[in-house]
């Protein structure tokens, strides 16, 4: 009777899974990543938003509490970090459905897109926030 190895008790050894250490950092692969981190800002950017409502909705000293973080520097670098993760967001919902038509699969245009999806997200941050300063 032929023994298996569970039988004798010998192990065999176990397949390696790849790990990050032999994956090369991809144009898309980051931008999977950064969309991810920006879908967590806008949920963050959601409490920024509430606070603004019921702040507005209360009184102005609450209302002025609010005003002065938003106006401070760090109220702007948040404003202007949950801008872009709304546009980048949005520009990379616009790549997925391009991608889920059928197109921009193949490597030169995976790319392209990846890198449109970035520099369009920190233009329309850019534009949008030009507009707002401008019409202030």
């Amino acid at each position: 009777m032929a023994t298996t190895d569970a039988a004798s008790g010998k192990r065999r050894p176990r397949p390696l899974s790849p790990h990050l250490g032999i994956y090369k950092l991809t144009m898309t692969m980051a931008m999977s990543i950064l969309h991810r981190i920006s879908g967590g800002a806008l949920y963050i950017g959601v409490l920024l938003l509430a606070w603004f409502l019921i702040a507005a909705s209360t009184d102005a000293a609450t209302f002025g509490v609010f005003s002065a973080f938003i106006g401070s520097i760090i109220g702007r670098l948040v404003l202007f970090g949950f801008t872009w993760a709304l546009f980048h967001h949005l520009v990379g919902g616009i790549r997925h459905f391009i991608w889920d038509s059928g197109y921009g699969m193949d490597a030169p245009m995976r790319d392209q897109l990846a890198w449109a999806t970035l520099i369009s997200g920190l233009a329309l941050t850019l534009i949008a926030w030009s507009i707002g300063y401008a019409v202030r």
